[in-house]
């Protein structure tokens, strides 16, 4: 099947395109003008150079695909750079699925997230809408909703090498987020997924009859606490770390001041929906890829040490 990807060049984007050629499977990707060196295995597929901006791009990437894969997000945005969460959530999907029904492609992929909803953050809201732009499409869709995705960044952005940045690697204590007032009952919540298992999803979906107009939940095999990601993250790169106890409402109020800034590491809508938790149950990722899930552990976490 030939397989078109708009957003191949990301974090997550790598993985699929490595994971859409193991299968036997032949890839079209569109790439930002100057980004071609980030494209895996580029000889092994057809490459059109373009942006989200561009209709033309968009088509001449679907051109000839049996099925499309939408996979460009964005957790800030930089409105005086174009790249708000309408153009690449948003307005990008609505384009890519014209291209998709031009062409003739007949399976559409949506990369989603865990949590989305109309009114909800800026982020959610732009999410909830592109999944209602696919449910209405007319094709044969799967929309993909995964928690917190980690695994080896290859020089990408990925949750557990952030963490470590921001939080392990400081000489200060880390930052141990909690809902409320009260540490124990308020404890952050999430399902932290692997990159490899979420790539093997999105392949295996593209003949799998029983995702054809599904929104599918994808959560790793445990819920582990903010705090516990913070610990295992230290562990795997041979280090013990205190925590401090911090309500995020108090980290609101330092995001008030401080989030235009663009190092400031978190937004307050990255904090509202942190705090609204982000567990997904394991069982249906496991059923679709048919292998034992891959842990938030030591052996998964290794490429921190390097």
């Amino acid at each position: 099947m030939r397989v078109a990807i708009i957003g191949g060049t990301g974090f997550v984007g790598g993985y699929l395109i490595e994971s859409l050629l193991d299968a036997g499977h032949s890839v079209s990707v569109m790439v930002r003008p100057g980004s071609e060196d980030k494209v895996r295995r580029a000889r092994q597929l057809r490459m059109t150079r373009g942006s989200l901006s561009s209709r033309d791009a968009i088509q001449e990437t679907c051109d000839g695909c049996e099925a499309v894969i939408y996979n460009v997000g964005i957790l800030r945005e930089f409105p005086q750079q174009g790249i708000t969460f309408e153009e690449t959530q948003l307005l990008g999907v609505e384009r890519t699925l014209a291209a998709a029904k031009k062409t003739g492609a007949m399976r559409f992929l949506l990369m989603s997230a865990n949590g989305v909803r109309a009114h909800g953050t800026p982020y959610q809201d732009s999410k909830y809408h592109a999944e209602e732009r696919v449910r209405n499409s007319g094709l044969e869709f799967t929309i993909f909703a995964p928690s917190v995705i980690f695994g080896d960044p290859r020089g990408r952005m990925e949750i557990a090498t952030q963490l470590y940045a921001d939080m392990v690697a400081p000489v200060l204590p880390a930052v141990g987020f909690y809902t409320g007032w009260n540490p124990t009952a308020g404890k952050v919540m999430m399902s932290p997924v692997h990159v490899e298992d979420v790539a093997t999803a999105f392949v295996k979906a593209l003949q799998d009859d029983a995702l054809v107009r599904q929104k599918v939940h994808l959560g790793g095999p445990e819920a582990l606490s903010w705090s516990q990601m913070i610990q295992r993250i230290a562990a795997s790169a041979g280090k013990v770390k205190t925590i401090i106890p911090m309500p995020i409402g108090m980290m609101k109020l330092a995001a008030l001041l401080l989030d235009w800034m663009p190092k400031f590491p978190v937004t307050r809508d990255q904090l509202t929906m942190l705090a609204e938790g982000n567990v997904v149950k394991p069982d249906e990722l496991a059923r679709i890829i048919g292998r034992e899930l891959r842990r938030f552990d030591t052996e998964s976490l290794s490429y921190l040490v390097a």
